[in-house]
């Protein structure tokens, strides 16, 4: 039998290509919120990937992008420093992606100074030709020595192995950092915020920009009559205009009603309970300022 693994992965890419797609395909549990907008990833988190000789720790982080305020400035750290402490760094980009833009330059160079082991992925191999493909790895190759360089859809599970058995191949022998029925190192808190998030973003669509904020004010656990087990959580979406508030609750609360019913169906999933979600509204066109507010988005050890 071969000697036990374990190391840390960080995902590291610009906004949108798919690192939380990916990462929630390796885990086979939604971990990391996804979302089609950019800046969907807020915090680093920790994901376990269980294997029969590894015991893999990935950090999904925040999209790189050019800060516009403190909570981006904020999160662009976060992606940034979580690269530092890793073993083995995943770099995604798109297969559409014509030639290095300035984002994936800016983390090439980042990659350049750090100097640690990288996997090239290449999402969205669907979209382009096979051609295509090989010239943009060629691209690519002139610029940095990865590790490997793996084509791919982050959506297909088919593509897991492939991915943890890179990663594999890569790690030092070491020991499980994590039990082998955990998946995250979230709290019940974080989970139930990103995931109330997520909701708003998908169905907000364009009309309320990425200034959206949830913070979970109760979580508590009871026994109903029945006795059955069953989770009270109440939260606070909140938002930048108050246009946008109008917009969250929509007309007669249906919209509100809808990310509260979605959002209630997944917890009820993860939790493996039943739910009770109230979500309420606020306006704070400076919560993104909020010294408290964006240390839950920094990265740490």
């Amino acid at each position: 039998m071969s000697e036990f693994k374990s190391g840390f992965v960080s995902l590291i890419g610009r906004t949108n290509v798919g690192k939380s797609t990916l990462l929630n395909t390796l885990i086979k549990e939604d971990v990391s919120i996804t979302a089609n907008k950019p800046q969907t990833t807020r915090l680093a988190i920790r994901a376990i990937a269980n294997r029969e000789n590894s015991q893999i720790i990935f950090i999904d982080t925040p999209g790189i992008h050019k800060p516009k305020n403190k909570l981006s400035e904020t999160m662009v750290d976060t992606a940034v420093s979580s690269l530092r402490d890793v073993d083995v760094i995943l770099f995604l980009i798109e297969a559409t992606s014509k030639e290095v833009g300035k984002g994936d330059t800016y983390i090439l160079n980042k990659l350049k100074e750090i100097n640690k082991r990288v996997i090239l992925i290449i999402n969205k191999i669907d979209l382009v030709k096979r051609e295509t493909l090989l010239n943009l790895i060629e691209l690519y190759q002139k610029q940095y020595d990865f590790s490997a360089v793996i084509p791919l859809e982050a959506n297909k599970e088919k593509y897991a192995d492939i991915v943890l058995d890179e990663i594999e191949k890569l790690l030092k022998p070491g020991p499980k950092y994590y039990e082998e029925d955990e998946y995250t190192d979230q709290t019940s808190r974080q989970m139930a915020e990103e995931k109330i998030r997520e909701k708003a973003l998908r169905f907000l669509n364009d009309e309320v920009p990425h200034g959206l904020y949830v913070e979970v004010t109760k979580f508590k656990d009871r026994k109903t009559t029945k006795g059955e087990e069953i989770y009270d959580i109440e939260a606070t979406i909140y938002c930048k205009r108050e246009s946008h508030k109008g917009i969250i609750i929509g007309k007669d609360g249906k919209m509100l009603k809808r990310i509260g019913q979605t959002a209630r169906q997944d917890l009820e999933k993860t939790f493996q309970s039943k739910i009770n979600l109230k979500l309420w509204v606020k306006v704070d066109n400076k919560w993104d300022e909020n010294t408290n507010i964006l240390k839950k988005f920094k990265y740490t050890k």
